[in-house]
């Protein structure tokens, strides 16, 4: 591979980029005593209703013991409850409860936020640029993946 100059420029507006699209949620997390593990977990369990573990395991790229500990949390603290899947009840389901789908909503609407107002002050189109450098940026094996979770995903704020 042939050595290149860094995309300094880019590396760091993703860095500056990342840290303040998260910096609002961040504000309600903390409050609440939770993180971005949190979050993450909440955001995928509300847009998937009934997902099972081992699937969320493998959107989030964590191990068993992150994902229990953080899973335990929201679930101790009614945001999320689990159920037997119907067929093997040794498979977890999950679901947000209406205390998780009311916190799932108000950290999206504050990302909502953040995206609507940057793309207003661009050219008009430019959401679809933004959308395709995005997908473009996801792992070429795990491209197809994405699209069809976030096509399926159910909830829509």
């Amino acid at each position: 591979m042939p050595e290149t100059t860094p995309r300094f420029d880019l590396i760091e507006l993703l860095f500056f980029a990342y840290r303040d699209f998260t910096d609002d949620p961040d504000v309600l997390l903390n409050e609440l005593g939770y993180g971005r593990a949190h979050h993450r977990v909440l955001h995928f369990v509300h847009r998937n209703p009934g997902i099972r573990v081992s699937d969320l395991l493998g959107i989030l790229k964590i191990t068993k013991q992150s994902l229990g500990r953080v899973l335990k949390q929201l679930v101790d603290e009614g945001y999320i409850e689990q159920q037997h899947g119907p067929l093997d009840r040794r498979e977890r389901l999950l679901f947000t409860t209406d205390k998780g789908r009311l916190l799932a909503q108000q950290l999206s609407q504050l990302q909502t936020k953040r995206i609507n107002k940057t793309i207003e002050l661009m050219p008009p189109g430019s959401d679809e640029i933004v959308r395709q450098f995005l997908y473009l940026m996801i792992d070429e094996n795990d491209r197809n993946d994405v699209v069809r979770l976030i096509s399926q995903s159910t909830t829509k704020e």
